[in-house]
């Protein structure tokens, strides 16, 4: 009895629940590897455009100036969408003359639901990471069972057993399992990854809230609050 024993044909020779089984891993590694690649551009742009802003924002760059320049932008995003949001309710506020502790109220909710959304953004994809570490390995688990299972059970139905006869069984078995972890492992790791830079992204976007308000508090305490172009 002869058996293919390269990849292709232990699949070939596995059973339909083992190829669905497979299938399905490797549909599921190509999906984390899109995501990864997506994730990992967006996030490295995210940190180009922070280190970008805050150069330009600690320079002393005229805040109307800046608001301007950001604005115009037709993809803007990330720590500009929250200065934009915060300068433009500012300005909205003073003009209806507002208190000085209701006008950063107000500026600090406005920039703390965009800060959400840009981090919503970033975070998306990462539950996909997380379930595809989390998974796979029980996947490619169960279609080693099944195989296995098969193997033994199509074993039992001959009189005399021998190696040869059920070792491209269990390999093609294994082979779900070994599918399963090369799914999971990038997968995992990428998760963590992302998930640490996200925080690190949403901390500092944190920071420069918290800084940002302060400026506009004391320009509406001394009432210098600088006003964008319409």
């Amino acid at each position: 009895m002869s058996s293919d024993l390269t990849f292709i044909g232990l699949f070939l020779q596995a059973s339909f629940i083992v190829q669905l089984v497979m299938l399905l891993l490797l549909g599921v590694s190509v999906a984390s590897w899109t995501f990864i690649f997506q994730r990992s551009k967006a996030l490295s742009s995210a940190r180009e455009e922070m280190r970008q802003f805050e150069d330009k924002f600690w320079s002393g760059a005229d805040l109307n100036r800046l608001y301007q320049e950001l604005s115009a932008r037709p993809n803007l995003s990330g720590i500009g969408t929250i200065f934009c949001a915060g300068f433009k309710e500012f300005v909205r506020l003073r003009k209806s003359s507002t208190g000085t502790n209701a006008i950063v109220d107000g500026t600090y909710r406005s920039m703390r639901v965009t800060m959400s959304r840009q981090v919503e953004e970033l975070e998306s994809r990462l539950p996909f990471l997380a379930t595809a570490g989390s998974i796979s390995p029980y996947i490619g688990l169960f279609g080693t069972v099944w195989g296995i299972m098969n193997a033994f059970i199509a074993l039992g139905e001959v009189q005399q057993a021998t190696l040869a006869m059920v070792a491209p069984g269990i390999a093609e078995a294994l082979i779900a399992t070994a599918i399963g972890l090369f799914a999971a492992i990038p997968a995992v790791i990428a998760y963590n990854r992302f998930s640490h830079q996200v925080e690190k992204l949403e901390n500092s976007y944190g920071n420069f809230m918290e800084e940002f308000s302060a400026i506009l508090h004391r320009q509406a305490v001394s009432g210098q609050a600088q006003q964008p172009q319409a």
